[in-house]
């Protein structure tokens, strides 16, 4: 019988690195030899320094069965002979920050018609989980899907807002934290997501709690906690540059002082965000080599990767460049259009003057330069673009986020890496994804052109292969445009996910 992945997600890891997460699969292939052989194709993926060109990859049911050159892999009568002489091939791509938008028609198409196979969901969603079901029942063609708990955060929240649906979990104390941890575990979530505003006290409550219970925990280094902590604490992964570079300054006890002090109302994500960029401005301006050189040491030691976040905080950087007119609006349903505009005219652009706007443009640079010396140092690195967020399309924003990695300084073999065997070593799931490997999972992305010589070419995308499904340039086509028609439909005929990112959009907490 062919191995495959269970639809429970979660491994136990040691105590230093928390309980692996295993992406979830969708049941194995029943046939016994080859279905599909793709010949004459140039095979790219990170395990590798070099490309391998005119390789053929014989697939049989949700495996690959074969990688060799045409003579050393006979193609037997019968199969499927995909010609791709000219094409590149690499692993399926991994989103690896996402706040999914619509319904089951919306996003799980966008994701694999842009070679997104595997997805890292960061806020916890009934609607989201009900689409990982039905993927794995084969109702439904998408993703393979991790999803989070609900969000944990300190009180009074970011997320506050009790006309807004969607849920947050607000923790005040570390009876609270472990009450949080123990709900996350007997929900079925597959990790417990931390927010900015969780106290310290309640912080490493919840990290004791996670250890005892056996599930991982990621997201935020809440404000009051210091990286070298969070690490030591066991997080196994800190979203965006924020903290993390506010543990790199020369001026260290200011900038403690600045994030102590930062004071909100409940949902006050506009006024935090005002204040923060006070304390990013200075923490950034007194780099200090040697302290982030001890920061990244300690990131490495306690195996907690990063996942940067580039496309999110150029978003949030530089507003005043998005297109309102973009021709991929046409994706994405009118409800979460209008949450996108609202946000950017009342949270983003509101009373930015030169000097801000100087300021956040130069931030984003800083932020680059940022992430190439912690890559630099050996810090792993994830690619994650916060689909779902304003103006960050599902399937399309990773492609912006490969792009910005590599204008920080990764290589494109690099970025690839980050996108593909990162996150399967990541989520425990080396020995089925993540590489071009005989035994593999075949998740699959074809190109019409070198991703190594432009790492834009991963946007040239031929065909897809999900759990050793084809899709075809043609049925990509159909899938896009059943987007499109899907998007225009009035609302309530399928559940949709929560309108806005669960990172910025104002969402209904509860206590603990």
């Amino acid at each position: 019988m062919t191995k495959h992945i269970s639809r429970r997600h979660v491994l136990v890891g040691g105590a230093a690195s928390g309980a692996a997460l295993l992406a979830g699969a969708r049941p194995a292939g029943a046939a016994r030899g080859p279905s599909l052989a793709l010949t004459g194709v140039t095979v790219i993926d990170a395990t590798r320094p070099r490309p391998r060109p005119g390789m053929t990859v014989l697939i049989a049911g949700d495996r690959i069965a074969a990688v060799g050159r045409r003579d050393d892999v006979p193609v037997p009568p019968g199969t499927t002979v995909v010609p791709l002489t000219g094409k590149y091939l690499i692993p399926g791509l991994a989103e690896m920050h996402a706040h999914s938008i619509g319904t089951e028609r919306i996003s799980p198409p966008l994701y694999l018609a842009n070679g997104v196979t595997s997805v890292r969901e960061m806020a916890g969603s009934a609607v989201v989980s009900g689409w990982r079901d039905a993927i794995g029942r084969g109702r439904l063609l998408g993703p393979r899907w991790t999803i989070a708990s609900e969000i944990v955060d300190g009180s009074p929240s970011l997320l506050s807002d009790p006309d807004d649906p969607g849920g947050a979990v607000l923790v005040t104390d570390p009876a609270g934290a472990r009450r949080a941890v123990r709900r996350a575990k007997a929900g079925g979530a597959d990790f417990v997501k931390v927010y900015s505003r969780v106290p310290r006290d309640a912080y490493l409550a919840l990290a004791d709690e996670a250890r005892r219970q056996r599930i991982a925990f990621a997201g935020h280094c809440p404000d009051g906690v210091p990286v070298p902590l969070a690490a030591r604490a066991g997080q196994r992964s800190i979203e965006h540059v924020h903290t993390l570079w506010c543990a790199t300054s020369s001026r260290g006890g200011e900038v403690r002082r600045m994030l102590d002090a930062i004071a909100i109302e409940p949902g006050g994500y506009a006024g935090w965000f005002r204040q923060f960029h006070r304390v990013e401005w200075l923490a950034s301006g007194a780099y200090s080599r040697d302290r982030a050189a001890e920061v990244f040491a300690r990131l490495r030691r306690h195996r907690t990767w990063v996942t940067p976040t580039l496309s999110m905080h150029l978003i949030v950087d530089r507003p005043e460049q998005l297109s309102m007119t973009d021709e991929r609006l046409r994706y994405v349903p009118a409800e979460d259009r209008e949450w996108w505009r609202w946000a950017v005219e009342n949270i983003y652009l509101p009373g930015r003057g030169p000097d801000e706007i100087a300021q956040q443009h130069e931030l984003f640079e800083r932020r680059s330069r940022f992430v190439g010396a912690m890559r630099d140092a050996g810090v792993e690195v994830l690619a994650g673009s916060e689909a779902g967020f304003i103006f960050a399309y599902p399937g399309f924003s990773l492609h912006e986020e490969l792009a910005l990695l590599v204008r920080a300084g990764l290589s494109p073999l690099d970025a690839i890496g980050a996108a593909t065997l990162g996150p399967a070593r990541f989520l425990g799931a080396q020995d089925s994804l993540g590489s071009v490997h005989p035994g593999k999972l075949a998740d699959l992305v074809v190109l019409d052109a070198d991703p190594l010589a432009d790492i834009t070419n991963t946007t040239r995308i031929h065909a897809v292969l999900a759990g050793g499904r084809l899709i075809t340039s043609d049925e990509r086509h159909r899938m896009l445009a059943d987007v499109e028609r899907a998007a225009q439909e009035p609302p309530g005929a399928l559940p949709a996910a929560a309108v806005g990112c669960g990172c910025h959009a104002p969402r209904r907490v509860r206590p603990a």
